[in-house]
């Protein structure tokens, strides 16, 4: 199982470090100092939201590293599934934020708030509603 759950790590690391990447050139630009507090204050919990999640996805590495030959390695998957799952729900939120922030400064709209809820419907669908009703579904008994 470690394969498998390394190679999907590297496909949520990707998408949350160019995403975390992006979310730190946001404050120097021009444009930033003339947010609401309300903006400035929905990008800085994405930035720290951006920061675990690539703590959390970038955990069972280090862990694969630092337990490696020692003989430990249900545990280590335990862990970095744990972790994995963890980067998942962390880079939801992030996300989440991100659309947030990005369609709040660009349309100043009240549509928003209920626009970023279907999308986090359409994220909790895609990533875990299938999923665990495939695991129930298909699951033998």
């Amino acid at each position: 199982m470690w394969t498998e759950l390394i190679q999907e790590v590297r496909v949520a690391q990707m998408g949350v470090q160019i995403l975390f990447g992006f979310l730190l050139t946001v404050v120097f630009q021009p444009k930033y100092e003339t947010l609401s507090d309300t903006d400035q204050t929905i990008y800085l919990v994405t930035v720290v939201l951006g920061a675990v999640t690539t703590g959390a996805l970038i955990g069972p590495v280090s862990l694969h590293r630092l337990v490696s030959g020692r003989r430990v390695k249900p545990q280590a998957v335990r862990w970095a599934s744990r972790l994995t799952l963890l980067g998942l729900v962390l880079l939801l939120a992030t996300t989440a934020c991100s659309l947030l922030l990005i369609l709040r400064v660009a349309t100043h709209d009240g549509f928003v708030p209920y626009l970023v809820t279907g999308v986090v419907l359409w994220y909790l669908l895609c990533w875990f509603g299938i999923p665990l009703w495939t695991r129930h579904r298909h699951t033998a008994r």
